[in-house]
């Protein structure tokens, strides 16, 4: 959530910040709302003072033996009319979070303006894009070969978008997540956290999933309070929820490996064939809790981090810097790891890597101490998957698929697979 002080003192700014972001702001009703606040806490104020010299009045004439009945009236009268008005108080302040839960973050200076993924800007290449002597196959064609994916059976299961894995493969998936998550926390330093797949609504209040993007979340029932997670992002950023973190404990750094739960609302006849776009899928995750001086250094770094995943897969790809129109509600800034699939002869997304600066920070009253002024100040949260467990099985398997049919082991995985160098039909 943005600072409230910033959109007060600075609307024209702000409303020029949303656009950019794709967003409107209503500066009319916005400033309407603003002067109610005022004047009806102005009000409020003077009730209460009002009231405060009545009930010392009560005292003083009860002393002297004078009918306080008056006063008792006077007091009691200026008690409803305060109810009143904090009520209306409460109303608009809620019209006025409303609005506030409802803006996105602001882009940092450094994302380019534009409209789509169209006018995302690629920084940077890296490994070598496979050259076969036969046609590539997709993922699908490959593992409905080795009886490994079965879309109809996750079909009379659940329903559409939803599959099974089994055998090799499914163990090939079981190899890339212990993969990712030994490397993070082996290499990187990040503590393995296990969490809730189920969470309330102000976890995805925190976060900003909530208001925005209900309609992506699958919620447990009509009247429960929880819903499924669309991303480890959720619980795990919650742990530090109306927290106060200690100095010396920064930064935080978690890894997670949860499944994920989307709808996909918005995304109806998109990616219809295979694994891309699933109902439920898995995600190793990583989240950082900085201070504020620190989120663009360790955005780049977890960044990073990974990027050491593909690159020691030997997965080629590219690094997008996200324009303002592809860039996500919360984040400042995002940048997405694309990793090429022969079976599309295209790059595809497997990671972004998201910059919050203390927009979730400030959702969620997640604090440090600074210990040179004594005072809790804003962290900051970044975050991204370190990879995407579904997308990352399909790129090894179109990327190391063979004449045969057959798929190599990258040398990576091979401990993980029991030192089984390919998946053969």
């Amino acid at each position: 959530m943005l600072d409230p002080q910033l959109l007060r003192n600075n609307p024209i700014d702000v409303k020029k910040a949303m656009q950019r972001h794709g967003s409107d702001l209503d500066l009319d009703v916005f400033n309407a709302l603003e002067k109610q606040r005022k004047d009806i806490q102005v009000k409020t104020q003077n009730l209460q003072n009002e009231r405060n010299k009545s009930s010392k009045s009560i005292g003083m004439a009860k002393a002297k033996g004078e009918d306080i009945q008056p006063l008792l009236d006077s007091v009691s009268q200026l008690g409803d009319d305060l109810k009143v008005a904090e009520a209306e108080l409460n109303e608009v302040q809620a019209k006025l979070q409303s609005i506030f839960l409802s803006l996105p973050n602001v882009l940092a200076d450094d994302v380019p303006t534009g409209k789509d993924e169209e006018q995302n800007i690629e920084l940077r290449k890296w490994g070598n894009i496979p050259a076969y002597d036969f046609e590539a196959k997709d993922h699908v064609d490959l593992g409905q070969a080795l009886n490994g994916i079965d879309f109809e059976a996750g079909a009379k299961i659940a329903g559409s978008r939803f599959v099974t894995l089994s055998g090799p493969l499914a163990r090939l998936q079981r190899a890339l997540t212990q993969f990712m998550l030994d490397t993070h926390v082996d290499q990187h330093g990040y503590k393995e956290t296990y969490v809730p797949y189920l969470v309330n609504k102000e976890s995805l209040l925190g976060t900003g999933q909530l208001p925005k993007f209900e309609e992506d979340l699958f919620k447990i029932g009509n009247d429960s309070p929880y819903y499924l997670i669309p991303t480890a992002e959720v619980p795990v950023t919650n742990l530090v929820r109306d927290e106060i973190i200690k100095a010396n404990d920064m930064p935080l750094k978690y890894v997670a490996h949860t499944p994920c739960f989307r709808s996909e609302a918005g995304a109806y006849g998109r990616d219809v064939r295979g694994m891309i776009r699933q109902h439920q899928f898995e995600k190793v995750e990583l989240v950082q809790i900085v201070k504020a001086s620190e989120s663009e250094q360790a955005h780049e770094q977890l960044t990073q981090h990974a990027e050491g995943i593909l690159q020691a897969l030997e997965l080629p790809y590219r690094l997008m810097l996200l324009c303002s129109g592809d860039t996500g509600f919360s984040a400042t800034k995002t940048y997405d790891l694309e990793v090429w699939l022969p079976g599309q002869s295209a790059y595809r997304e497997i990671s972004s890597c998201s910059n919050f600066n203390d927009f979730q920070a400030r959702r969620l009253k997640a604090r440090w101490r600074n210990p040179e002024t004594g005072k809790p100040e804003l962290v900051h949260t970044v975050n991204g998957s370190g990879l995407a467990v579904g997308r990352t099985l399909i790129a090894v398997m179109e990327n190391y698929q063979q004449a045969d049919g057959s798929i190599k082991v990258p040398d990576a995985l091979k401990p993980y697979m029991g030192h089984v160098t390919s998946i053969t039909p």
